[in-house]
This record gives structure tokens, C-alpha cells and sequence, in this order.
């Protein structure tokens, strides 16, 4: 099956949009919600429990499957989806955000970065056709573009060299890509300068990329600011390409995202939130550990399907965090996955029904976020 990206739908009172991303491994209903799985599981969560929660797609890293266990072993042992036993799309991201997040260890120049292994030191040079080949032979549906990241705020200068190094580096990707059977997405950088946010996406625009993502967010900016470089990317994007918002983010987010026409989101908020003792819920987070639930007999949230809220009651769940039992990070991991491809869910059916405003509004003010939605919408 080739790749095919169809709108169904855009919501009359927003730019909120369904639609369907057809891959070589599956459709994939959109707005949707990536689970990342960064060393080829998403942790703590058995693949049947992930398929359970409503994924359709999930999310492998570039860097940590080149280290460990290499992409050459992946490759020979029949690709990724054959090696980590998932059946449905894969989108990997390229290891721009992880050479970022080690940039005390990194050197970045125009030919690539340069960086010594969190393992055992080891030196390793990431180029773009390098990250390339690395998911090449990964054999992800959706390959990302190699690109320069840095952290917000920053000195205007080093945005503007980033943001251009990352729009060369997306020309020598899609040079670089040989198979037909993977969708290679490019990133729009640019920090938080709106001038070069448009630039970056008007540059990458004529590359025709199957697929275009927002990069350089959820790096320190606040959220008012996330949201300003969407009104000013995503109506310059093709009307007919999915866009990907990367690494983001919380539940408001997501919903902030898909009024502006944002596809695609990842993020690693419900597994590792799961496994610190935090849950989302209809009515908000829940702290788990906290000594109110101890003889709490409720479920986490009696609107959730999952096996942590039908079968067990909030003192049970706490007591697991307590006794330091792993079902305890297990459940709540699984719940938040549910509780985010639920969310998503009903984002496509309010889509679907012509109400996505309305869904925002019930959405934002029962999670206490009423001055975002602004009084005149309420």
C-alpha cells in the first residue's frame, strides 16, 4: 500500500480537521496520538494492553535504537515492526531532539553532530543521511528529518543558524532517502520568531515533503507561546499533508493543537506521569500517592475503560506506589494511555459532528482551564 493522507472533515468554528493517514502498515485515524516507544517498547505496557487503549500508531527514536541494540541487528532480524512484535505504523523520530538534550557532550557542525554514546562513551557522528540509513533500515513507516534543536529562550543568532542548518539538512535527508515504503517528514524550526517560522516552513514547502512537523516546542516556552508559533505555522502548511506536532504535550495542548490544525502528537507525559503516581482523568489529575485515597474505594475515573479503573478502586492503586510493587507504574501508565486515546477519540467524533468547539469548551473547563477559553466562548 502506498501512503495516502485523506481530509474527511474540518470543523466549521476552528481549523480542526479529520482525517486519515494511510501507511504501508495501517490507517491511522486523525487527530492522533503517538505513544512513544523510544527503545522499541513503550514502557511498562504489553503490546495487546497498547492496542487495547485505541493506538494506531506509535513512536521509535533513532538515537537509542542505534545505540542499543543498532539498527543493523534490527535490520536482520526482519525490521522494527517485526522486532518489537507491533503490527501498526511506526513514525521514528531522527535523534535531532536527543543530540539536544545531550548538547554538554554534543558539537554540531554543517556536516553533522558529534557526540559520545550515553552507554559507554563511545564517539558516534550523526549526519542527516546518516539518520537516514539508521531508520531506513529500522524500516519505519515515517522517517524525520535530521534537524538542529535548541533550548527557548535563546539568543536570536543561534535560532536563525539552527532554524537555516536545519532547512539544509532536510534537502540533504530527502536526497539521501531510498525506500519508497517510508514517508519522510520534514521540521519546521525557528525558536519563537514568527518571520522565521514562516521562513523555515515557506522554504521546506517546495521540498514536498509527504508530511510536514512543528519541532523546537515544549523546550521551554510557555504554552501562550507554543500556541502563538501555531497560528502563524499552520495555516502556511499544505492543506493537504499531515502536520505533526512534536513532543507535545499535555491534554490542553492537544486540544489547542487540533483547533489550530495540528494532525499528530507525541509525547512521553502519560507513561512517565503514570509511573511517578500521577493520573489524568475527566475531572483532572490525580495525585495517586496522596493519604486522601488510602480508603478510597472509587475507581481513578469511572468514565475510563481500562483494567486500573473497572477492576481496581484508588486505595488499591495507591497501596501498589506504596509497597513500591511494579502494577502499580504498570496500571496507571495504561490508564493514561486510554484516558489520551479517548481524549483523541472524542476529538474525532466531535469533529465528525461539527461541535469540536463545543468538546473544547466541556474539555478545557472541567480540567479548571477557564481563562483559556476566553469568556466570550463560554
Amino acid at each position: 500500500m502506498s501512503f495516502a493522507f485523506t481530509v474527511h472533515q474540518v470543523d466549521p468554528a476552528s481549523a480542526a480537521r479529520r482525517s486519515t493517514f494511510s501507511t504501508p502498515h495501517g490507517p491511522v485515524p486523525m487527530p492522533a496520538f503517538m505513544p512513544v516507544g523510544t527503545q522499541g517498547t513503550v514502557k511498562g505496557v504489553m503490546l495487546q494492553s497498547l492496542r487495547d487503549t485505541g493506538a494506531a500508531m506509535i513512536l521509535g527514536n533513532t538515537y537509542h535504537l542505534h545505540l542499543r541494540p543498532g539498527e543493523e541487528l534490527v535490520r536482520g532480524l526482519g525490521g522494527l515492526h517485526q522486532f518489537c512484535g507491533w503490527t501498526g505504523p511506526i513514525l521514528t523520530d531522527s535523534g535531532g531532539f536527543q543530540i539536544f538534550s545531550l548538547s554538554d557532550i554534543a558539537k554540531i557542525t554543517e556536516h553533522g553532530a558529534t557526540f559520545r554514546s550515553h552507554l559507554d562513551g563511545s564517539k558516534r557522528e550523526l549526519t542527516p543521511e546518516k539518520a537516514v540509513a539508521i531508520q531506513e533500515a529500522l524500516g519505519s513507516d515515517v522517517a524525520m528529518q535530521l534537524d538542529h534543536v535548541v533550548a527557548l529562550p535563546a539568543e536570536p543568532e543561534r535560532v536563525r543558524d539552527a532554524c537555516q542548518r536545519s532547512v539544509r539538512w532536510a534537502r540533504r535527508c530527502k536526497d539521501a532517502a531510498q525506500r519508497s515504503d517510508q514517508a519522510q517528514f520534514a521540521i519546521v524550526q525557528g525558536g519563537l520568531d514568527p518571520a522565521l517560522r514562516q521562513w523555515s516552513a515557506e522554504q521546506l514547502i517546495p521540498m514536498d515533503f509527504p508530511g510536514y512537523a512543528i519541532g523546537g516546542l515544549s523546550v521551554g516556552e510557555t504554552p501562550a507561546e507554543m500556541v502563538a508559533m501555531l497560528d502563524v505555522v499552520c495555516p502556511v502548511l499544505p492543506a493537504d499533508k499531515p502536520r505533526y506536532l512534536m513532543g507535545v504535550g499535555r491534554p490542553e495542548d492537544l486540544l489547542e493543537g487540533v483547533r489550530r490544525g495540528v494532525d499528530m502528537f507525541d509525547c512521553v507525559m502519560p507513561t512517565r506521569n503514570g509511573r511517578n503516581a500521577m493520573a489524568f482523568t475527566s475531572r483532572g489529575n490525580i495525585k495517586i500517592r496522596n493519604l486522601k485515597h488510602a480508603r478510597d474505594e472509587s475507581p481513578l475515573d469511572d468514565q475510563c475503560p481500562c483494567p486500573a479503573c473497572t477492576q481496581h478502586s484508588r486505595a488499591y492503586l495507591r497501596h501498589l506506589f506504596q509497597a513500591e510493587e511494579m502494577l502499580g507504574p504498570m496500571l496507571l501508565s495504561l490508564h493514561n494511555l486510554t484516558y489520551y486515546q479517548t481524549l483523541m477519540s472524542g476529538i474525532r467524533t466531535a469533529i465528525e459532528a461539527g461541535r469540536f468547539m463545543e468538546f473544547y469548551r466541556e474539555r478545557m473547563t472541567a480540567w479548571g482551564h477557564v481563562s483559556q477559553v476566553g469568556a466570550s466562548e463560554l
